[in-house]
């Protein structure tokens, strides 16, 4: 069966579908920043969000796509942390049950986020066949319906109006940037800036330790059997099938960047926007950082994607 791609009508159906229940996030500038990127940026601050970060928007759509019949079975997803949180408040903003498989290790923050909004826990092993298994045996037993948190179209067309919200406030802009690792802000975001500002490039910061969408679209193909090793909590998922396809076809770049230099962004933005960003958002910043040349003299939007962050536990202390 071949994959249902979302589209820029998606986009749009997206952006009137949530429109009562997420915020219009604000656009923020530093001079500071600008100066040491050498470039003009535009911050999206999806830190402030509902549930704190751009899940709640693919989440959200998702929920209320469903027609009355399938949304009284409740949904269920594996998350990490924020499509999780993001599922579960989506699902009380209708009043259905959801179900979230949260892997072993979790972030404390991001885990105490989805039990905060209600949703039913199920703990399995860290690995992605795990969170993947562990999520077909509830959703047989529940009935609910799958919200995967980055192939599902709903969600992907949902991710993408915040860089649809971004190019309508600060167009036109050179490049945007956007941190990847399932790829669903990524190829949301590829799709709002291929029918709203055509020339507009779009790169991806990837870390290091967690590479798949870099080396899949240099060998034209989905390499993801690897085991990911990142401070990027949220960047730790393998790249999607639809994803890819997405990606690929809207010629998107991706820069890798080292954890180092993602907790010094990290730093920066708390800083000089004081804004509470995680390290799966800060890296959009590390990666005009580590490739100035790339972005010089631009105006680059960059997707800051998340703000929740363990602050019992700051990487950097842990990286100490």
């Amino acid at each position: 069966m071949p994959m249902l791609l979302p589209t820029f009508d998606d986009v749009l159906a997206a952006a009137a579908r949530i429109a009562p229940h997420a915020h219009a996030t604000p656009v923020l500038r530093s001079r500071a920043l600008d100066a040491l990127a050498g470039c003009q940026l535009h911050f999206k601050a999806e830190p402030l969000q509902r549930t704190g970060a751009f899940k709640f928007r693919g989440a959200c759509n998702a929920v209320w796509a469903l027609d009355e019949a399938l949304a009284a079975r409740g949904v269920v997803t594996h998350s990490s942390g924020n499509h999780g949180a993001a599922l579960a408040l989506a699902a009380q903003t209708r009043g259905i049950a959801c179900h979230v498989v949260v892997p072993e290790g979790a972030n404390a923050a991001k885990l105490a986020n989805i039990a905060r909004y209600g949703a039913h826990l199920h703990t399995c092993a860290a690995t992605i066949d795990a969170r993947e298994t562990a999520a077909a045996r509830v959703q047989a037993d529940t009935g609910a319906t799958l919200i995967h948190p980055y192939t599902h179209p709903h969600v992907i067309a949902g991710q993408g109006t915040a860089a649809l919200e971004l190019l309508n406030a600060q167009g036109p802009l050179d490049t945007v940037v956007a941190p990847v690792g399932g790829g669903g802000l990524l190829s949301g975001t590829a799709i709002a800036a291929a029918a709203t500002a055509p020339g507009c490039r779009i790169v991806g910061a990837e870390p290091e330790g967690a590479a798949d969408t870099a080396n899949s679209l240099a060998a034209g193909e989905r390499r993801i059997d690897f085991v990911p090793d990142t401070v990027c909590d949220g960047l730790r998922g393998t790249l999607g099938e639809p994803n890819f396809a997405l990606l690929r076809a809207h010629g998107v770049e991706v820069v890798t960047v080292s954890d180092a230099d993602t907790l010094a962004a990290m730093r920066l933005l708390w800083q000089c926007l004081k804004l509470l960003v995680e390290p799966s958002s800060a890296i959009a910043l590390a990666a005009i950082l580590q490739q100035p040349a790339r972005f010089a003299g631009q105006q680059v939007g960059v997707l800051l994607s998340g703000g929740n962050v363990d602050l019992a536990a700051l990487p950097w202390e842990r990286a100490a």
